[in-house]
């Protein structure tokens, strides 16, 4: 294990990859899970002992025993959704108060943030985003704009500033000739959730994350929306509002480059979009549909049925190279265990060229261009062991592998904890 680094978790493909789950798997390792970015807008999944839950801002090692738990300042935080979370988790027996700090310099999504986030999308018509509606997009717009509320803010005359962000968000909103009959609810529960988060602990993220690595203690960051959303480097303007590749950890957590160690990518074996945005190798045929079904691919936070396809190895190899990559991490490869023949998309055609490297833009006439491999046409959901799976999947592994240049170190072939394979890590961990 390395010492004094911080090893980083996030999504290579459109998010919905898994990230929920491996943190889960990978947190017996490290003293302290940090996420970096995003907001309730994440929708991360764990199975385990028989229980499903979904967590949308705590960080997903809060169920390892005495693991610290960090809400860095690089994400956006709704109160009343914060303590919704926290609230079911306690029903379930999991008191997180003890595990759970919260960086003092995160943004709060306010009520108005909400109504906004509405008011805009219902502005753009045909050209809507897909945006989740939790507030995400102008919370972070008033970060950039110096206008914005921290959870810092709670500590100090937090009704005057509140008040004068909010007066600004009524006006705008009032232009716009957005409804605010449920703003008062909206503000009770709001204010409510406020004096909630007074329970936990507020902390300078970036002093604390700094002083664990000195102390030798393991940390891993975990990242929301996946790296296809990235604001710079995604499909804009289909995108989410941060930078969701590992460079966006220096920034939401307050490390320097330096400090990164490992660099886990999480991808599926096939690939989904939620919501708008281009999707080269979606399909839309009955193989779409089985993958749909088999991977039970919808939002856990929306409900929003997933969009389908053939895995993207352009796309792939675009967001590794971003992030550095050094373990590759491959989920729900048992949803493609009754299919005869696996496709995956190694290039693009535009008009008469053809492109191994990630264009421009996505939203021009692309042909993806397939190669195929034999199906294993196995059930994987009952392997533990590498050694139990059937060679046509291995094969699929090792061509990955080549294609990518990356070893893949872990294989999930199901959602529970257990269903998951250490290929290359078990000397590691």
């Amino acid at each position: 294990m390395n010492k004094k680094k911080v090893d980083v978790l996030l999504g290579l493909q459109w998010g919905d990859e898994g990230k929920g789950k491996i943190v889960d798997v990978l947190t017996p390792g490290y003293q302290m899970v940090a996420r970096f970015q995003g907001g309730p807008n994440a929708g991360h999944t764990l199975v385990f002992e028989g229980q499903h839950y979904v967590l949308r801002s705590i960080p997903s090692g809060i169920f390892q025993g005495n693991k610290l738990n960090l809400i860095g300042n690089g994400v956006v935080l709704d109160p009343v959704l914060l303590r919704e979370e926290a609230e079911q988790l306690a029903q379930s027996g999991h008191d997180i108060k003890k595990r759970l700090v919260i960086s003092r310099k995160a943004h709060l999504i306010l009520p108005t943030h909400r109504l906004l986030d509405a008011a805009q999308e219902l502005s753009k018509g045909a050209a809507k985003i897909g945006t989740t509606g939790k507030g995400i997009g102008p919370c972070y717009t008033d970060k950039v704009a110096r206008t914005g509320l921290r959870i810092g803010d709670i500590e100090r005359d937090f009704e005057t500033r509140y008040k004068a962000v909010r007066d600004r968000h009524v006006d705008l909103l009032q232009k716009m000739g957005a409804d605010l009959s449920k703003l008062p609810e909206m503000e009770e529960a709001f204010h409510k959730a406020i004096d909630y988060l007074k329970g936990y602990q507020f902390v300078d993220s970036e002093i604390l994350i700094n002083e664990a690595l000195e102390e030798g203690l393991n940390v891993l960051a975990e990242g929301a929306q996946g790296s296809l959303l990235d604001v710079d480097f995604g499909t804009y303007p289909f995108v989410t509002s941060s930078n969701t590749v590992s460079a966006g950890c220096c920034i939401g957590l307050g490390i320097s480059p330096k400090a990164i160690g490992r660099v886990y990518g999480i991808f599926k074996a096939y690939c989904t979009r939620v919501g708008s945005g281009p999707f080269p190798t979606e399909l839309q045929d009955e193989v779409g549909h089985l993958m749909a079904d088999r991977g039970h691919e919808f939002g856990a936070v929306t409900g929003r049925p997933r969009r389908c396809g053939w895995i993207d190895l352009v796309a792939l190899r675009y967001t590794i190279m971003l992030s550095g990559v050094t373990h590759l991490i491959m989920m729900k490869s048992d949803v493609l265990d009754t299919l005869p023949t696996i496709k995956a998309c190694v290039a693009y055609r535009i008009g008469d060229k053809e492109y191994k490297n990630m264009p421009y833009s996505l939203e021009a006439d692309i042909e993806p261009i397939y190669q195929e491999l034999p199906g294993w046409q196995t059930p994987l959901d009952g392997c533990r062991s590498e050694q139990e799976l059937p060679d046509a999947f291995r094969h699929y592994v090792a061509f990955l592998e080549a294609q990518l240049r990356v070893p893949i170190s872990i294989i999930s072939v199901g959602p529970d904890r257990a269903q998951t394979i250490m290929r290359k890590l078990n000397n590691e961990l």
